[in-house]
């Protein structure tokens, strides 16, 4: 199959996918554009495991576009963000919301701010930064993560970048990770979340600070 009919039939699979969760397609071409960088990128900077682009559209398109309604607020920061995901699928289909996308490794950072600049995305922000050592002017609504780390470290070294009334989404697998008792952390909700063509389980976890 010509590298031409391969980006027909995957577009054409990732609009059914966005259909069956109730999402604009619209957004569909520049999703595509998005992971064809990935998938040319990768082949350098090894930013993904994943390297055909069916796999991409359904383990990495899809998979986050399946909690894309989850995300409330204006100001979206994504930690650990590696490639780009989730960050990058929230500001295609968001344009509204103000969303930064935060790594410490620099060919990923390099890599991100060229998907931002060929794609014109005005509203993502790249950070190049440990977790850790970054203090934005102004803190976030939402602060999220995909697979970054164990949930306790996720929301102990991340904590610092949330608003007060601010909310905390771990994407995550189907095995629980329960949070030590001590920490300063309340979860007020866990959702199982079906990625359309995707067998494997997914959850997603919604934290808040607690006054403890």
């Amino acid at each position: 199959m010509n590298e031409a009919k391969l980006i027909k039939l995957q577009t054409n699979k990732l609009i059914a996918g966005m259909e069956m969760l109730a999402l604009d397609v619209d957004k569909a071409p520049t999703i595509m554009s998005y992971l064809q960088l990935l998938q040319k990128w990768n082949k350098a900077y090894n930013l993904t495991a994943i390297k055909q682009l069916d796999e991409m559209v359904t383990h990495h398109a899809l998979d986050a576009l399946a909690v894309i309604k989850y995300f409330t607020g204006q100001r979206v920061v994504d930690v650990g963000t590696g490639g780009g995901i989730p960050g990058f699928l929230l500001a295609i289909m968001c344009p509204e919301k103000s969303v930064t996308l935060l790594d410490a490794v620099g060919k990923k950072a390099r890599f991100m701010r060229q998907v931002k600049r060929e794609l014109t995305l005005s509203n993502a922000e790249v950070v190049h930064s440990r977790v850790e050592n970054y203090f934005p002017e102004e803190k976030f609504d939402v602060v999220t993560s995909r697979a970054f780390s164990e949930m306790g470290q996720f929301l102990s070294i991340s904590s610092h970048l949330v608003t007060n009334d601010g909310i905390f989404l771990a994407m995550k697998g189907p095995r629980p990770e329960p949070l030590h008792a001590d920490l300063p952390f309340e979860q007020n909700a866990c959702w199982d979340i079906d990625v359309p063509f995707l067998a494997e389980q997914r959850k997603l976890y919604r934290f808040k600070k607690t006054t403890r």
